[in-house]
């Protein structure tokens, strides 16, 4: 159904593998597989965290807190992504349709290319991190392991790599082995798939944002002294169904992952507190353990940034349509095409945003950037205008003062601001702690 150009091998495979690229072979298996290795695991996770409730060691608990907080979180969203199938499916549609269009035109291929390119390239980039952050957080719990049994030769447990309150012993060898190679296979496809997803909201943001930029030279190229009536509202009508498809394919991806990304704020939000107390805590006492936290934060970090600059990149994108139609020389052209031209100016109004829990919108621009095009509209001779003409406008100024958004969980905007905001809350916490030592 989608050709391989709109999304890149590594995250097709990776949608297949956790059930949720449409129609894939052995789906309902793949789900319920995913169902049995998630509930076993979050069972184990939170019996452990029940059984160490306490100060006595505060941090073991905050650490097995850090790490059960994203299998819970990937659990919501593979959960969200199942009973959302047809949206998902309806946003690759779109996408392939956009390509099959793109061929009529030798500029919108080259542009839908480059936009290809550089989600190829961060897809990669993603997976890279979390990929490097699974073997480096591996790799210096066996260093740590080590140094533990040179140490401590007594018969206390070793420690397991995913904190859980297995329902066996596990202490002697071979056991240990095996439940540290099925710990670290689990890891491994858990930290894969949340790449994946993560990799999948900025392929799908470029996207739009190439379909925008796209839209911006085909209203520069609008051409006003050779004008043929018939020709040019073609073009004109073109550019108000490619606007409206746009908006269609933000409006599914603000289904999607309005409250994934809620969740994902919310739990990000705890995880890099709680590593920030052990990363405090490890300052003073343990280098190894200070590396292999302090490559968990970045990964986790990154996580809560895609999700902001996936909304801030949309945000500004959708504004930039209004603008790049003010600048077009609609006035020139004839009565029929100035009437849809002006559509198309009233309906790029709406900032395209992404939102949390639908209420609240993670973008830097807030009220006052979102009547840009009320100002420039009230500032125009309007008034001036016969009222027919004049009629025309008041509908802009009016619509121009509604904000269109990317929500997360209908709460708030995706932005920047709202990445800074978390970052900004983690470091006040984390030098109270400081100052507490």
């Amino acid at each position: 159904m989608i050709p391989i150009r709109s999304i890149s091998h590594p995250i097709v495979i990776g949608l297949r593998l956790i059930g949720i690229w449409p129609k894939s072979s052995y789906e309902i298996i793949v789900r319920f597989m995913w169902v049995i290795i998630m509930m076993c695991a979050q069972i184990f996770q939170y019996q452990y965290i029940i059984n160490h409730i306490g100060f006595d060691n505060l941090a073991d608990l905050i650490d097995s807190v850090s790490t059960t907080l994203p299998y819970s979180l990937l659990c919501f969203k593979l959960i969200s992504f199942w009973t959302k199938r047809e949206i998902f499916e309806n946003i690759l549609i779109g996408m392939y349709h956009d390509w099959t269009n793109a061929f009529a035109t030798d500029f919108i291929v080259e542009d839908m290319i480059k936009k290809t390119e550089l989600a190829y390239y961060c897809s990669n980039l993603i997976l890279s991190i979390y990929a490097i952050a699974v073997f480096l957080y591996v790799g210096v719990f066996l260093e740590l392991s080590h140094d533990h049994d040179q140490e401590n030769r007594s018969n206390l447990s070793p420690e397991l790599l995913i904190k859980m309150d297995l329902p066996f012993t596990y202490d002697e060898s071979p056991i240990y082995e095996y439940v540290f190679i099925v710990q670290f296979i689990q890891l491994f496809f858990i930290a894969s798939s949340i790449a994946v997803l993560d990799a999948l909201i900025i392929t799908l943001i470029f996207h739009i944002g190439g379909q925008i930029e796209i839209l911006h030279k085909t209203l520069k190229n609008i051409s006003i002294n050779d004008e043929k009536p018939e020709s040019s509202r073609i073009i004109i009508k073109s550019l108000i169904d490619r606007h409206y498809r746009i908006i269609i394919g933000s409006e599914y991806i603000e289904s999607l992952f309005s409250y994934i990304a809620l969740m994902q704020l919310i739990c990000n939000t705890l995880i890099i507190c709680c590593i920030g107390f052990l990363i405090v805590v490890a300052l003073n006492s343990n280098l190894k353990l200070l590396i292999r936290i302090s490559f968990f934060y970045i990964a986790i970090t990154l996580e809560a940034f895609i999700f902001s600059i996936a909304g801030e990149y949309l945000s500004n994108k959708s504004l930039s349509v209004s603008i790049s139609a003010y600048e077009s020389p609609w006035y020139l052209l004839s009565p029929k095409n100035r009437g849809v031209m002006i559509l198309l100016m009233v309906r790029s109004q709406r900032r395209l945003t992404i939102t949390a829990g639908k209420f609240m919108d993670l973008s830097m621009q807030g009220f006052a950037n979102s009547k840009l095009i009320a100002d420039t509209a009230y500032e125009f001779l309007w008034y001036n205008m016969n009222p027919n003409e004049s009629r025309l406008l008041i509908p802009i100024i009016l619509r121009a003062q509604r904000g269109f958004t990317f929500t997360f969980g209908k709460f708030a905007t995706l932005s920047m601001e709202s990445f800074t905001a978390i970052m900004k809350a983690s470091g006040s916490y984390m030098s109270v702690l400081l100052a507490m030592t």
